[in-house]
């Protein structure tokens, strides 16, 4: 039976969700809904999320276009996908091409800078240039996933085969880095189309992308236009649209855990698979035995910029901590010198007597987004904050916790972590053995943490990396790469046309 179209919404309004609760539609929210707007009811908390009609409608059209065009993807040949990487790559190379490109990343830093908003991943550098276009030409190598054939079961005169195909339309929220367009049209490849919204703050470098190098390169190749879509809209409601259309196929959040966790939820609640790409923070556990030269490298090379896999808290063990305790702050220090500012250290109370005292008597200037912040050095915090993520811009921040020993470190990293990486600097082949069992962390090493990234370790662009914060992965691992986006159909193939059960 079909239901009456909501129209208004009155203060006070009571709204069902979860089964058993209520939420209550607030005065501000009654005034702001019109005839035509949505109302998304997240199952998982109670939080009515309004979709305006104009927000609604971009995200809408743009998911159209993307399911569309993946119904003529079956058409389209790897080499005209091909021709699609190397010219966007050839797009981005080309400095006449990518002058409008770096001026509206110029305009976007900008204004990001006077709204005290951090500009680490926003700003399109030579690096973040130079790696997107080696990213395409890595795509443009890569052989297409569909048509392979992953098995044969034979049987007398006839055979089964399970092959790979595109798995349809993949939809992406992404945070405020520009380099994210290179990364999210590696679907391409294996057949499927994309959509996608990219935070506010480099909204203007993704229309000028677009533009200038990405639409040109579908157009050369001949792709359906609707192949890859940007959600060209700065509000977050646009985003949340995307998420809540059942077209789609995949749905994959980069960003803050608090916004990518609603994201995922409105799209679990649509039925559609979700890949979230949330809180990060990596872990390392020192053991008794550590060498203090192999920690300090795993300190030092684990901090020199903030990202997901960035050391975010470290677990020293109480029998070692009197002979690590030095190098820990010594590398620490020297991660700081290197981005020419200090060190922020938080130390979970039970611990504060390993760090000397010096540390949290002396302030010094911390850099953060809106500038440069007189702070305590050192801080106590809780043992409930050891799984909080240092969103730092420039100075190196971690928490230091000192446990009895290995095991009480994957106790900790099991309660507390956001369950992404996690690495034990000890020469115990066995012990080693041991926290990879143990520890729930889809990416585990044995020295700095900052080894984990799909270009790095797999020599594969990477669209994000999943953190196991709401349970284990199903099929996949925890680098979700443009080859991750399949399904898998099963063919018959006869070869007696009499064949009958």
């Amino acid at each position: 039976m079909d239901g009456e179209r909501l129209r208004e919404l009155q203060t006070g309004m009571a709204i069902p969700w979860g089964g058993t609760r209520v939420s209550y539609v607030s005065e501000e929210l009654a005034s702001s809904f019109h005839d035509g707007d949505s109302l998304i009811v997240v199952q998982d908390t109670g939080e009515l999320i309004h979709i305006p009609m104009d927000a609604g409608n971009l995200a809408s059209d743009a998911v159209s276009s993307a399911y569309e065009a993946f119904k003529q993807m079956g058409s389209v040949s790897d080499e005209q996908i091909t021709t699609f990487y190397t010219t966007f790559a050839d797009a981005l190379a080309d400095d006449t091409i990518f002058t409008p490109i770096a001026e509206a990343n110029d305009a976007d830093v900008l204004s990001a800078r006077e709204r005290g908003r951090s500009t680490t991943r926003l700003t399109l550098d030579s690096t973040m240039r130079t790696d997107m276009i080696d990213g395409l030409r890595v795509w443009a190598e890569q052989p297409s996933g569909r048509g392979r054939i992953l098995r044969t079961v034979s049987h007398d005169s006839w055979r089964v085969e399970l092959v790979s195909d595109g798995l349809g339309v993949v939809g992406f929220v992404f945070e405020g880095r520009p380099n994210v367009f290179a990364d999210a049209t590696g679907v391409l490849r294996g057949g499927n189309t994309v959509v996608f919204r990219i935070g506010s703050d480099a909204l203007g470098t993704a229309r000028a992308i677009v533009e200038h190098a990405l639409d040109p390169a579908l157009k050369a190749s001949e792709l359906p236009s609707g192949a890859v879509c940007l959600v060209a809209s700065a509000s977050r409601a646009a985003g949340l649209a995307m998420m809540a259309d059942t077209r789609l196929s995949l749905a994959v959040a980069r960003g803050s855990g608090e916004a990518t966790t609603r994201l995922g939820a409105v799209a679990r609640q649509a039925g559609t698979a979700v890949s979230l790409h949330g809180t990060g923070g990596a872990w390392i556990v020192a053991s008794d035995d550590a060498n203090t030269s192999d920690l300090a490298s795993a300190i030092y090379g684990s901090l020199d910029r903030k990202v997901c896999n960035t050391l975010n808290t470290l677990c020293i063990t109480r029998a070692g901590v009197s002979r690590l305790m030095p190098s820990v702050l010594d590398a620490l220090e020297r991660a700081a010198e290197r981005r020419g500012t200090n060190a922020k250290l938080h130390v979970v109370k039970s611990s504060v007597e390993y760090v000397p005292k010096a540390w949290f008597d002396r302030t010094v200037e911390i850099t953060r987004a809106e500038g440069e912040v007189a702070e305590p050095q050192a801080e106590p915090i809780s043992e409930e904050r050891l799984g909080e993520e240092w969103e730092w811009e420039e100075s190196p921040e971690i928490t230091i916790v000192v446990v009895d020993s290995v095991e009480d470190a994957i106790a900790l990293f099991n309660t507390y972590a956001p369950k992404l990486v996690a690495s034990l600097i000890s020469d115990d082949v066995d012990a080693q053995d041991r926290f990879f069992a143990q520890i729930d962390a889809p990416f585990v090493g044995n020295g700095f943490t900052r080894w984990v990234d799909g270009q790095y370790a797999l020599d594969k662009p990477e669209l994000g990396l999943s953190n196991w914060q709401t349970g284990r992965l199903f099929g996949r691992g925890g680098i979700l790469s443009g080859d991750s986006a399949f399904t898998l159909r099963t063919r018959a193939i006869q070869d007696d046309p009499d064949l009958i059960r």
